[in-house]
Protein backbone atom coordinates (compact mmCIF):
# COMPACT_ATOMS: atom_id res chain seq x y z
CA UNK A 1 0.00 0.00 0.00
CA UNK A 2 1.65 3.60 -0.96
CA UNK A 3 1.33 6.52 1.37
CA UNK A 4 -1.69 7.97 -0.92
CA UNK A 5 -3.46 4.71 -0.87
CA UNK A 6 -3.56 4.86 2.77
CA UNK A 7 -4.50 8.31 3.00
CA UNK A 8 -7.60 7.65 0.84
CA UNK A 9 -8.55 5.01 2.82
CA UNK A 10 -7.99 7.16 6.13
CA UNK A 11 -10.64 9.73 4.62
CA UNK A 12 -12.90 7.00 4.12
CA UNK A 13 -13.31 5.72 7.24
CA UNK A 14 -12.80 9.16 8.87
CA UNK A 15 -14.33 12.37 8.65
CA UNK A 16 -13.27 13.60 11.53
CA UNK A 17 -10.90 16.49 11.64
CA UNK A 18 -9.63 15.50 14.98
CA UNK A 19 -8.54 11.87 14.27
CA UNK A 20 -7.40 12.96 10.37
CA UNK A 21 -4.98 15.59 12.52
CA UNK A 22 -4.31 12.81 15.36
CA UNK A 23 -3.19 10.31 12.29
CA UNK A 24 -0.81 13.09 10.52
CA UNK A 25 0.98 13.41 14.22
CA UNK A 26 1.38 10.04 14.57
CA UNK A 27 2.49 9.50 10.90
CA UNK A 28 5.29 11.88 11.11
CA UNK A 29 6.40 10.72 14.62
CA UNK A 30 6.53 7.37 13.32
CA UNK A 31 8.66 8.70 10.05
CA UNK A 32 11.04 10.45 12.47
CA UNK A 33 11.81 7.37 14.60
CA UNK A 34 12.37 5.28 11.62
CA UNK A 35 14.65 7.63 10.51
CA UNK A 36 16.39 7.51 14.01
CA UNK A 37 16.62 3.87 13.68
CA UNK A 38 17.43 3.24 10.44
CA UNK A 39 14.18 1.93 9.08
CA UNK A 40 11.98 2.34 6.35
CA UNK A 41 10.37 5.81 7.11
CA UNK A 42 7.16 5.19 4.22
CA UNK A 43 6.49 1.50 6.06
CA UNK A 44 6.19 3.35 9.05
CA UNK A 45 4.48 6.35 8.31
CA UNK A 46 1.74 4.25 6.61
CA UNK A 47 1.29 2.38 9.90
CA UNK A 48 0.89 5.65 11.85
CA UNK A 49 -1.85 6.97 9.54
CA UNK A 50 -3.76 4.16 9.64
CA UNK A 51 -3.47 2.49 13.32
CA UNK A 52 -7.04 4.23 14.19
CA UNK A 53 -8.00 4.74 10.59
CA UNK A 54 -11.30 2.43 11.95
CA UNK A 55 -12.03 4.32 14.95
CA UNK A 56 -14.56 7.04 13.81
CA UNK A 57 -16.51 4.17 12.58
CA UNK A 58 -15.82 1.04 15.26
CA UNK A 59 -15.14 2.95 18.35
CA UNK A 60 -15.83 0.29 20.76
CA UNK A 61 -13.17 -1.92 22.42
CA UNK A 62 -15.07 -4.88 20.31
CA UNK A 63 -14.27 -3.15 17.12
CA UNK A 64 -11.82 -1.03 16.94
CA UNK A 65 -8.89 -2.20 15.73
CA UNK A 66 -10.32 -5.42 14.78
CA UNK A 67 -12.71 -4.12 11.88
CA UNK A 68 -9.44 -2.78 10.85
CA UNK A 69 -7.35 -5.71 10.74
CA UNK A 70 -9.89 -7.15 8.48
CA UNK A 71 -10.01 -3.95 5.84
CA UNK A 72 -6.62 -4.32 5.45
CA UNK A 73 -6.18 -7.78 5.36
CA UNK A 74 -8.88 -7.56 2.86
CA UNK A 75 -6.06 -4.69 1.07
CA UNK A 76 -3.29 -7.07 0.98
CA UNK A 77 -1.55 -5.29 3.83
CA UNK A 78 1.41 -6.44 5.59
CA UNK A 79 0.82 -8.77 8.47
CA UNK A 80 3.61 -7.03 10.40
CA UNK A 81 2.04 -3.58 9.47
CA UNK A 82 -1.37 -4.87 10.86
CA UNK A 83 0.22 -6.74 14.04
CA UNK A 84 2.34 -3.00 14.91
CA UNK A 85 -1.26 -1.79 14.37
CA UNK A 86 -3.37 -4.20 16.53
CA UNK A 87 -0.58 -3.87 19.40
CA UNK A 88 -0.70 -0.19 19.32
CA UNK A 89 -4.73 -0.70 21.74
CA UNK A 90 -3.26 -2.53 24.81
CA UNK A 91 -6.27 -4.47 25.38
CA UNK A 92 -5.92 -6.77 22.27
CA UNK A 93 -3.51 -8.75 23.54
CA UNK A 94 -1.28 -8.68 20.57
CA UNK A 95 2.00 -8.64 21.53
CA UNK A 96 4.32 -5.65 20.39
CA UNK A 97 7.02 -7.63 19.43
CA UNK A 98 8.84 -5.14 16.67
CA UNK A 99 10.17 -1.81 16.89
CA UNK A 100 7.51 -0.70 14.75
CA UNK A 101 5.08 -1.65 17.37
CA UNK A 102 6.78 -0.59 20.24
CA UNK A 103 7.12 2.75 18.76
CA UNK A 104 3.42 3.41 17.50
CA UNK A 105 2.52 2.20 21.08
CA UNK A 106 5.01 4.93 22.46
CA UNK A 107 3.48 7.74 20.63
CA UNK A 108 0.15 7.29 19.91
CA UNK A 109 -1.48 8.51 23.32
CA UNK A 110 1.47 11.09 23.71
CA UNK A 111 0.81 12.80 19.98
CA UNK A 112 -2.61 13.49 21.76
CA UNK A 113 -1.04 14.51 25.21
CA UNK A 114 1.00 16.83 23.04
CA UNK A 115 -1.59 18.47 20.92
CA UNK A 116 -4.14 19.27 23.76
CA UNK A 117 -1.36 21.25 25.83
CA UNK A 118 -0.86 23.03 22.58
CA UNK A 119 -3.80 23.62 22.47
CA UNK A 120 -4.22 25.70 25.77
CA UNK A 121 -1.33 27.82 24.74
CA UNK A 122 -2.45 31.31 23.88
CA UNK A 123 -1.03 31.05 20.80
CA UNK A 124 -1.92 27.57 19.88
CA UNK A 125 1.18 26.52 18.66
CA UNK A 126 3.15 23.61 19.43
CA UNK A 127 6.25 25.26 18.76
CA UNK A 128 5.89 26.80 22.18
CA UNK A 129 5.43 23.16 23.48
CA UNK A 130 8.40 22.68 25.82
CA UNK A 131 9.08 19.09 27.58
CA UNK A 132 8.57 20.73 31.35
CA UNK A 133 4.58 21.56 30.19
CA UNK A 134 3.95 17.81 28.88
CA UNK A 135 4.95 16.40 31.92
CA UNK A 136 3.27 19.02 33.99
CA UNK A 137 0.06 17.88 32.20
CA UNK A 138 0.95 13.84 32.47
CA UNK A 139 0.46 14.51 35.99
CA UNK A 140 -2.79 16.01 35.73
CA UNK A 141 -5.44 13.40 35.32
CA UNK A 142 -8.50 15.67 34.59
CA UNK A 143 -6.52 17.62 31.77
CA UNK A 144 -7.19 15.88 28.58
CA UNK A 145 -8.99 12.96 30.52
CA UNK A 146 -9.02 10.19 27.29
CA UNK A 147 -5.52 10.31 27.37
CA UNK A 148 -4.14 7.20 28.99
CA UNK A 149 -1.10 7.53 30.94
CA UNK A 150 -0.76 4.44 31.37
CA UNK A 151 0.07 3.41 28.05
CA UNK A 152 2.53 6.05 27.88
CA UNK A 153 4.68 4.98 30.43
CA UNK A 154 4.46 1.52 29.40
CA UNK A 155 5.33 2.97 26.23
CA UNK A 156 8.71 4.47 27.43
CA UNK A 157 9.48 1.19 29.35
CA UNK A 158 9.18 -1.00 26.29
CA UNK A 159 10.62 1.44 23.74
CA UNK A 160 13.81 1.84 26.79
CA UNK A 161 13.83 5.41 26.27
CA UNK A 162 14.02 8.26 29.34
CA UNK A 163 10.38 10.21 29.55
CA UNK A 164 12.17 13.57 28.27
CA UNK A 165 13.82 12.44 25.53
CA UNK A 166 10.79 10.86 24.25
CA UNK A 167 8.73 13.60 24.94
CA UNK A 168 11.64 16.14 23.23
CA UNK A 169 11.68 13.85 20.24
CA UNK A 170 7.79 13.32 19.79
CA UNK A 171 7.09 17.39 20.20
CA UNK A 172 10.26 18.14 17.91
CA UNK A 173 8.46 15.40 15.57
CA UNK A 174 5.30 17.16 15.47
CA UNK A 175 6.81 20.93 14.99
CA UNK A 176 8.22 19.59 11.45
CA UNK A 177 4.26 19.04 10.45
CA UNK A 178 2.76 22.20 12.74
CA UNK A 179 0.72 23.52 9.55
CA UNK A 180 -0.74 20.20 8.83
CA UNK A 181 -2.15 19.80 12.48
CA UNK A 182 -3.05 23.32 12.56
CA UNK A 183 -0.70 23.82 15.41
Amino acid sequence: MTRNEAFELLNEYTTKDSLIKHALAVEAVMMAYARKYGEDEESWGIVGLLHDFDYERYPTAEEHPYKGREILREKGVSESWIKAIMGHAIYTGVERDSLMAKVLFAVDELTGLITATALVRPSKKIAEVKVKSVKKKLKNKSFAASVNRDDIQQGIIELDVTLEDHFLFVIQSMQEVSVSLGL
